[in-house]
């Protein structure tokens, strides 16, 4: 079927949504600071700094989405809580809600927490989003023209960043276990599955490392992951972990040592895997 030639151009929108696991998140031109905001204890406001580190003028909207974890660590846009899930959207306030950055210029987002005194024991979570708004230009008469009897669609890429704002209210009572460890040979490359069993009212957040320990001598880290999340509700996440090829590192000799742990220290759990 034809369509009308003066019909405006379709744009086709194509969100990239990317977690990475650093302090600072940057995507495209954006870079955010911290990666998460967590609230804990009497906490009333945190910042969020948004820095254009491109060459051009760009402009983002903030809002709020809500995912869920999957147990490989992915994630699913949802509507509605899983069993066991908090949104924390309608307990929190910011502003502003859009920037335009120069380049090189950064903007403070406040964010604050509302009605406190309605938060039952336990954990809330919504990802606060910045997307990338696609400036708008008009069409030219030649570009019409030119579409006449056709339907005409631009692909265009739009950029976003999500990060976790977590509300806690209440003590924790979470624990985890590292648990079904399987060491694998794939493509002459060595790699550790790891199952993580979380139990408990809050989320896991933290560094996973694996040290060596050979039969003879002093174990040192081979590898370590910063930033995995097992997020309420989920009571379960798999992970993969690729072991690199070291001088001195013989896999089929000795015990890795895998420990996860965050950043301050405190030790979720540790586990001696026998290579023998």
């Amino acid at each position: 079927m034809k369509q009308n030639s003066k019909s405006p151009f379709l744009f086709v929108l194509v969100t990239c949504i990317i977690f990475t696991s650093s302090f600072t998140f940057a995507q495209g031109d954006l870079m955010v600071i911290p990666k998460r905001l967590v609230f804990a204890g009497s906490e009333r406001s945190q910042e969020i700094n948004l820095i254009n580190t491109g060459a051009d003028t760009a402009t983002y909207a903030i809002s709020f989405i809500q995912y869920k974890m999957n147990e490989d660590g992915s994630f699913d846009e949802i509507e509605n809580p899983e069993e066991g899930q908090n949104f924390a959207n309608e307990f929190l306030r910011y502003y502003p809600r859009r920037v335009n950055l120069a380049p090189n210029e950064a903007q403070t987002i406040r964010v604050q927490i509302t009605k406190r005194n309605l938060l039952n024991p336990g954990e809330y979570r919504s990802h606060m989003y910045f997307r990338a708004v696609e400036e708008v230009t008009a069409l030219e008469e030649s570009d019409i023209e030119d579409e006449e009897d056709a339907i005409s669609i631009n692909i265009k890429t739009v950029f976003g960043i999500s990060i976790p704002i977590i509300i806690r209210n209440g003590a924790s009572t979470t624990k985890l276990e590292l648990k079904d460890f399987n060491l694998i040979q794939d493509d002459n490359k060595t790699k550790l599955s790891i199952e993580f069993n979380r139990n408990g009212n809050f989320s896991t957040y933290g560094d996973l490392s694996v040290e060596y320990i050979p039969e003879v001598g002093e174990s040192y880290k081979i590898t370590a992951v910063r930033g995995l999340a097992v997020y309420t509700p989920n009571n379960k996440r798999k992970f993969v972990l690729n072991l690199p090829e070291m001088e001195g590192v013989d896999y089929s000799k000795g015990k890795l040592k895998i420990s996860y742990k965050t950043a301050e220290g405190k030790i979720y759990d540790e586990y001696l895997y026998d290579l023998n």
